[in-house]
């Protein structure tokens, strides 16, 4: 059900929000509320939040006043920023350089969400993660791989935008074969840089990725589902999707090297 917060983690919330695609398939979106460890809260993404929900949000942040930062992972998640400034204009906003370009009314902070200055600011709460060897902005606009992927350390939670994604449709998305199964989204082989080596960097940086956070408890995925995790499963799990993926690898490496 779309339209609500629920805890899915200890001072994790999730919002599940509507992402209709041609105005008919609803994809869904997300965003995270979270507590930090000195008792405030940032949000990570941005979505317009319906009355009940933004009551919810009020009376867990003192009417906004606990809400320090909101954290834009996605560099194409750019719907709700506006809307979520006005509702909080107090919070910290942080972006993506592409988040700066296309909304530059904004007060954006300096520091971006790609940098590595923002685990500085927040490596108490969170790790973070960029995908290597893909672009974080594609020329192609069409091509929304990649994101800066958050691991909220207390709740195991990790919140994630298109670069790993979880389905849990009903039909007609159920007919897809990647239906309730972890994946990385589809755009990979689009999104791969036209260099030499760019696959590899990829496939260490993915099983990396695996191996940092293998205790993680859950995935807070795109576009609309929560996949709970078995203790270290998160390491199979990013295998399994490299393994399908392999020919895209492959491919990638006869062409570029």
């Amino acid at each position: 059900m779309t339209g609500r917060l629920t805890e899915i983690g200890e001072g994790f919330w999730r919002v599940n929000g509507d992402f209709r695609l041609g105005g008919v398939i609803n994809l869904g979106t997300q965003a995270s509320l979270v507590r930090l460890t000195d008792g405030n809260f940032v949000f990570l993404d941005s979505y317009t939040l319906p009355d009940d929900v933004k009551r919810e949000v009020d009376l867990l942040t003192d009417n906004g006043r606990k809400l320090t930062a909101i954290l834009n992972l996605h560099p194409f998640h750019t719907l709700h920023c506006d809307w979520m400034h006005d509702a909080y204009p107090d919070a910290r906003l942080y972006g993506t350089a592409r988040h700066k370009r296309k909304l530059p009314q904004l007060p954006w902070q300096d520091t971006q969400c790609e940098d590595d200055a923002l685990r500085e600011k927040f490596g108490v709460d969170f790790d973070f993660k960029v995908p290597a060897g893909v672009p974080l902005v594609d020329e192609d606009e069409s091509v929304h791989f990649s994101s800066v992927l958050a691991l909220h350390r207390s709740s195991g939670t990790i919140h994630v935008d298109d670069t790993l994604v979880y389905l849990d449709k009903g039909f007609p998305l159920s007919l897809l074969t990647m239906i309730r199964r972890v994946d990385f989204h589809p755009t990979l082989a689009k999104a791969l840089k036209p260099h030499a080596g760019a696959a590899d960097e990829f496939r260490e940086w993915a099983i990396a990725l695996g191996t940092d956070w293998a205790q993680a408890k859950r995935i807070a995925a795109a576009h609309n589902a929560v996949r709970e995790l078995e203790t270290e499963e998160f390491p199979t799990l990013v295998g399994e999707a490299l393994g399908r993926v392999k020919s895209v690898l492959e491919n990638h490496r006869s062409e570029y090297g």
